[in-house]
């Protein structure tokens, strides 16, 4: 029987108790679900050897179990802030919508914006801290600024 075969039928058999455990651990049904979805995904990548059903039902136990508690972990170390919480943190209004925009931009263009703009980095440095050239940043600070524009003529 191939490892696929294994996957589904651990899935059809087992996705209903894990699910179970998971969210007892959780209290997240997004978070659950990445749970139950990596613990398949390790299924799949150690392809074990079990010696019965049983052994296999309580290792998939363990290892989701073990990504819950260490999805709790990261949510401790990294507590969320939520946008309410920020924009409630600036004062002039007109910095609340600022912000706003700046979340809604790709990665690339909200870090560098960011870095220049609000921590006062100059281009060589931001080119330097994110290992890029000056040029590149040069073009997503443009980039970015541009889409902040659109953005804020379309409100």
């Amino acid at each position: 029987m191939s490892i696929e075969e294994d996957v589904r039928k651990a899935v059809l058999k087992y996705s209903d108790i894990l699910y179970k455990i998971c969210i007892v651990i959780l209290c997240n049904e997004q978070d659950v679900q990445d749970a139950i979805q990596e613990t398949f995904c390790r299924y799949m990548e150690k392809k074990p050897n079990f010696r019965d059903e049983e052994h296999e039902k309580a290792w998939l136990i363990r290892v989701a179990t073990n990504i819950s508690r260490d999805m709790i972990r990261f949510r401790i170390r990294h507590p969320k802030v939520s946008i309410e919480e920020l924009e409630n943190s600036l004062v002039a209004p007109q910095q609340k919508e600022t912000l706003r925009e700046l979340i809604e931009l790709p990665i690339k263009q909200k870090m560098v914006i960011y870095l220049h703009y609000v921590e006062g980095y100059h281009i060589k440095e931001i080119a330097d801290i994110l290992g890029i050239t000056e040029g590149a940043v040069k073009m997503r600070l443009q980039r970015g600024r541009q889409q902040m524009k659109l953005s804020l003529k379309e409100v």
